[in-house]
């Protein structure tokens, strides 16, 4: 594999007449919720269009001078939806044939992208179903919305993907009490997944058996740093799950993520960070089909990670006492996934 097996992105840029207008965009305020984001956390650092996202939101956030912008709007609905609309088309340079798109289930065609208001969602109606039939994802004014619409950026295929599954099961099953095997698994995933990626089997192994020294502590060194990528490194984790991005505005040790592994070559660390992501979301959108076809599917298939403890991603865990709290590093359930 190399960054050639990735395909180009067209040169990015936004046209002035489009249906969504930034400089109205970064005229308005937000709660003071949105002031919080550390926009440097080195787990934010993969998200796509983060440059473009946390400028947006750092304007309009409560926590600014407000003397300096007195015009400003204030209370306008479905700000997160248009950011994220814009940031999707700097993406994909604004050509509507680039942007990403559902995966057809149930007789219906693929459909475009796009991000609306959550008032756009018919009453009683499935808010996957929705997405899969229509490609409009409807967001609200809130952190775990911009954090949703911000994977969905990052990770489209595998977005899709689990979008996808979740129509089949309710087709299936319809909406009851229990969401059922595979919905549940979705779902952790979706919230509160992560991806560790690795050159070095040994430490995917590690992790999947609960063992810290092996996974973590051990090969310290060949974890990549997020914020100095570095192409020797061996092992990365890539956070997944939306809710899991709003957990770490106040990070916690105690805070697990549910992860899968994904295997890669050495070269895959040579790769630009746009690049591994993109042939990320490939591979993570197979590996969660493979998944979620087994009969036997349940959230246990997915591997227990305290992401703090992720080499680089928080300053204490440089201490290998870090690692002796058996109240998070837990000695598990042993066996692989």
């Amino acid at each position: 594999m190399t960054a050639t097996d990735l395909p180009a992105k067209p040169e990015l840029d936004i046209h002035r007449d489009t249906a969504v207008n930034e400089r109205s965009v970064c005229d308005i305020r937000l709660d003071d919720s949105f002031a919080a984001i550390d926009w440097q956390a080195p787990w934010l650092c993969h998200l796509k269009q983060l440059g473009y996202i946390s400028e947006a939101i750092t304007q309009m956030s409560a926590s600014r001078d407000d003397s300096v912008r007195p015009d400003k709007i204030e209370n306008t609905p479905d700000i997160i939806a248009k950011v994220l609309n814009i940031a999707l088309q700097k993406q994909n340079g604004a050509l509507p044939q680039s942007l990403p798109q559902t995966k057809p289930a149930l007789n219906n065609q693929a459909h475009t992208l796009q991000f609306v208001s959550q008032s756009a969602l018919p009453e009683g109606a499935a808010y996957e179903s929705f997405i899969g039939t229509t490609g409009s994802i409807p967001t609200r004014d809130n952190l775990h919305d911009l954090f949703n619409g911000s994977i969905w950026l990052t990770f489209p295929k595998t977005k899709a993907l689990l979008n996808y599954y979740h129509m089949l099961e309710i087709a299936q099953q319809g909406i009851g009490a229990s969401r059922g095997r595979v919905r549940d698994t979705i779902t952790v995933f979706d919230e509160n997944g992560a991806i560790l990626v690795t050159a070095a089997p040994s430490i995917g192994e590690a992790l999947i058996d609960f063992d810290w020294q092996g996974s973590l502590v051990a090969p310290r060194d060949k974890w990549d740093n997020p914020q100095a990528l570095n192409s020797d490194s061996r092992a990365a984790v890539y956070i997944f799950g939306h809710a899991l991005l709003e957990k770490l505005l106040q990070p916690r040790k105690a805070l697990c993520a549910h992860s899968v592994v994904i295997n890669v070559r050495q070269d895959f660390f040579a790769l630009s960070l746009a690049e591994r992501i993109s042939y990320l979301d490939q591979k993570v959108a197979d590996y969660m089909e493979a998944l979620l076809s087994q009969p036997d599917v349940t959230p246990r298939k997915l591997s227990p990670l305290p992401i703090l403890g992720v080499p680089h991603l928080w300053a204490d865990n440089v201490s290998v006492s870090f690692y002796d709290d058996s109240q998070v590093f837990r000695s598990g359930r042993r066996h692989k996934a």
